[in-house]
């Protein structure tokens, strides 16, 4: 029986969540883990550009892994797979249309799709999709699947011991508690495939997406008009963007000046300094990509502000 009376809890929120028909899983390791698992798949094609958070996920389930390049438009560059082996592509900042993703289908057929940096794009109908709730929403977990094969999981998550980054970000600053941040972080490297946790997905019920798919799409067309002439890349406008990738040949120098100012611009794939030869265009690209924030806490004042002290520097 239920527990009736006692202190109340948080509220329950019933707002539709978006990609609440996917299959909600507690991270995106796991989402990756669950399609593994599901597809038994023992070969896969990885961008070298990305971070080193599925070479677990992959060594534990004695995948083979070999490592393609990208370019400037952050698009597989001369892959061609082998015989069972899978095409990892990344959406990097929301970059790649889904005409270019069914293209891709239609060239490689065996095509997974990482939208960690994509939330509000839609999934295309026979492709396997995920996405990662807390790069763009105050959650401290939580994934999304899209795929046609199913396993059963019978752990459900828990995320009540972890909200203390975010409890305390909501009160005071975010450099107190950046060491409760990079702890959860950390979690997940060994976490099982659980479900969503039923905090997390009652959170993601209380958002109006459509507000925050404005204010990022908002945000991001002001530094696509404002920054665009010393931005190496050639961008499109995506749906909901992530952030803001700003590529200047001092972007690494920019980054830490910035840093003084309390402007938090961080380097999103260390690990490519590790697998890649400092000549190569990915080295180059981790060092001196510069993701600006243009999520929901802030407004076209906040952008204004950043492109004037990136200007003076």
């Amino acid at each position: 029986m239920r527990e009736i009376g006692g202190y109340i809890e948080f509220e329950y929120y019933n707002r539709p969540m978006l990609h609440g028909d996917g299959i909600k899983l507690n991270c995106g390791r796991n989402a990756l883990s669950y399609f593994v698992k599901s597809k038994k798949i023992k070969k896969i094609a990885m961008p070298i550009f990305m971070c080193d958070s599925c070479d677990g996920v992959l060594k534990d389930n004695s995948v083979s892994v070999r490592y393609y390049s990208i370019g400037l438009d952050f698009k597989p560059v001369d892959t061609v797979l082998a015989e069972d082996e899978w095409l990892y592509v990344v959406n990097f900042y929301g970059q790649l249309s889904k005409e270019y993703i069914l293209k891709l289908k239609e060239q490689y057929e065996r095509v997974i799709v990482d939208n960690a940096q994509a939330y509000f794009d839609e999934p295309i109908e026979g492709v396997p999709t995920l996405y990662t709730c807390r790069k763009f929403f105050g959650v401290a977990d939580g994934a999304i699947l899209y795929s046609d094969e199913k396993i059963e999981v019978e752990e459900q998550d828990e995320s009540f011991d972890r909200m203390r980054f975010l409890m305390g970000r909501f009160e005071r600053t975010a450099s107190e508690f950046y060491s409760d941040y990079v702890a959860n972080n950390h979690i997940f490297a060994t976490e099982p495939i659980k479900k969503m946790s039923k905090l997390t997905e009652n959170l993601l019920c209380g958002i109006d997406y459509e507000a925050v798919f404005k204010r990022r799409t908002d945000n991001f067309s002001y530094l696509y008009e404002k920054l665009g002439a010393i931005n190496r890349l050639k961008l499109i406008i995506p749906e909901g963007p992530f952030m803001y990738p700003l590529y200047n040949e001092n972007g690494a120098k920019i980054r830490k000046k910035l840093q003084a100012e309390k402007l938090f611009i961080p380097t999103l794939w260390p690990a490519v300094f590790e697998r890649c030869d400092e000549g190569t265009l990915e080295y180059d690209m981790a060092k001196n990509i510069l993701p600006i924030p243009v999520d929901q806490r802030y407004g076209i004042q906040d952008m204004e502000y950043i492109v004037n002290e990136i200007k003076q520097l």
